[in-house]
């Protein structure tokens, strides 16, 4: 530490020599020569590592979110959960972190995001990936057979994220799932219905539901001479087709995971196809397809969904696409995503996908995967891609410039004159204690300018205005912001009026 002070002392010493030359203009030579000897010191002394400059960031993948972005975040959160709540869904929670051993196996290739945590107290764990396996361990470990839920929560994923596109590290999930026993595709359309509604109240654009079957995809496999041992993995590269040619799928199945180039160029006959019902119907006459145990069940499935989609109004938003081949191990049925629409640049030329909002399906094996005894409940669900969702809407408002309110204050409580900070503190309380959201401006003597002009800058639309008049008479001056129209109201009057004004229950039962 002696040396170290010695060394600073003599850096300081050499830099007060350079600026003392500099100042009385000497020769440059002289200056490089003591410049030179002050770099030679200050490499001898070396980085301060107790003054090293901190940091301040958020972790990579992570972000975080202003007043106007919560705002936003609440809006779209509201509209989901209303949905949620309309179709009957309890809401449930479960731990952020779980035993590893509850998660692994369940992922497929995606199981190397999972985040895993040091040993803090003689357990293994590991941050959740998603809130379906910790559903199904819950539904698994309270012995439950029958329960519809929805579930709002972070999850975590050790990936290289692009936050540009609304993904990241750690981000939300909204999920809802039916689970029990009941009848074919009842709840599996009710899903897509959901999944629908809450795209057509986001309003962030037109927007198409891909429906496939994990029993079509398996039997497409089996047929085509797909080995069982090569299912998932060639299953992950079909997955690409939305976002990359057939020719590059082709190019990786065949040169990257060693499938036979004719087995691929009869994937590629049938992974090409997308459509309605009709091609379902035309799935079920293929000689070969139809002969496959697994693809004749999935496909009869499908017929059926298509039925109820139709009576629930929606089957114009659903396309049935066999490229469509979610990479999640624990899907064993009817798998869908719903894909933002790009407008097309001509008349006549197909809608592009820019990109997955919402996605699911069903997954029968998973409780059973946690029981003691094997046994199994049907579960069918589905997420919604919030973060990407948030990412859209934040964009949208930009581009309009649309002010975005970020609180929810009714009334701002006011002061004409001086010396009235007392009134305004029992007003505002009054007000606090009957429900009403209100505020006050924390300085004892506020200009009464100062104080309307901070309700147009946070969207206020009343003020509660007390002064010396007022005060004598019993009254409040109630002002509207927008049209800056005043009325006297009592003051026994004063919390119904405002209620009545904001459109606020008169009471709360």
């Amino acid at each position: 530490m002696a040396e170290r002070a010695a060394l600073e002392e003599l850096v300081k010493l050499q830099g007060e020599r350079v600026r003392g030359l500099k100042q009385q203009k000497a020769s440059s030579e002289l200056i490089e020569e003591e410049v030179g000897k002050l770099l030679k010191l200050k490499a001898q002394l070396g980085p301060d590592e107790s003054k090293q400059k901190f940091v301040l960031k958020t972790p990579k993948g992570t972000r975080d979110y202003s007043p106007r972005q919560m705002a936003v975040r609440e809006k779209v959160f509201d509209v989901i959960i209303r949905c949620f709540k309309r179709h009957g869904a309890e809401v449930i929670d479960t731990p952020v972190f779980e035993l590893k051993e509850t998660l692994t196996g369940k992922y497929g290739e995606d199981s190397k995001l999972i985040y895993d945590l040091k040993d803090q107290g003689g357990e293994l764990l590991s941050l959740r990936y998603d809130l379906t396996v910790p559903f199904a361990r819950y539904l698994a470990m309270n012995k439950l057979t029958n329960i519809k839920r929805y579930h709002i929560a972070k999850v975590y994923r050790r990936d290289n994220p692009a936050m540009t596109r609304g993904r990241y590290r750690e981000f939300y999930q909204c999920d809802f799932d039916i689970a029990g026993n009941f009848d074919p595709m009842i709840p599996d359309a009710e899903c897509l219905k959901i999944m629908c509604e809450i795209l057509s109240s986001l309003q962030i654009g037109d927007f198409l539901v891909k429906v496939n079957d994990r029993r079509i995809l398996d039997g497409m496999f089996a047929i085509c001479g797909v080995s069982d041992s090569k299912f998932r993995t060639i299953c992950s590269s079909v997955d690409k087709l939305d976002k990359v040619s057939w020719e590059e799928v082709k190019n990786e199945m065949v040169g990257e995971k060693g499938l036979a180039p004719e087995v691929a160029d009869r994937i590629g006959d049938y992974v090409q196809q997308h459509g309605g019902v009709s091609l379902v119907e035309q799935l079920l006459q293929d000689p070969k397809l139809s002969q496959n145990k697994q693809a004749l069940e999935g496909l009869g499935d499908l017929k059926l969904l298509f039925e109820y989609l139709t009576l629930f109004g929606i089957d114009d938003k659903i396309s049935f696409d066999l490229s469509l081949a979610r990479g999640l191990d624990y899907y064993t049925g009817v798998i869908y995503e719903a894909v933002l629409l790009q407008t097309p640049a001509q008349a006549g030329e197909e809608p592009l996908g820019v990109g997955s909002v919402a996605a699911g399906g069903r997954y029968d094996g998973l409780v059973g995967m946690f029981d003691p005894k094997g046994r199994k409940v049907p579960c069918v669900g589905l997420s919604i891609g919030v973060e990407r969702i948030f990412s859209i809407v934040e964009q949208r408002l930009e581009a309009l410039e649309e002010k975005v309110r970020t609180t929810e204050t009714q009334v701002l409580v006011a002061s004409a004159q001086k010396k009235l900070l007392e009134e305004r503190l029992k007003l505002v309380s009054e007000l606090w204690d009957a429900g009403i959201k209100a505020e006050l401006l924390y300085k004892k003597n506020p200009k009464l300018l100062n104080q309307l002009q901070y309700c147009e800058e946070a969207g206020i639309p009343l003020v509660a205005i007390i002064g010396e008049q007022e005060l004598k008479d019993g009254v409040i001056k109630l002002r509207s912001v927008t049209s800056r129209e005043e009325v006297n109201v009592r003051r026994e009057d004063l919390v119904e009026e405002i209620k009545r004004r904001t459109g606020q229950p008169l009471c709360i039962c």
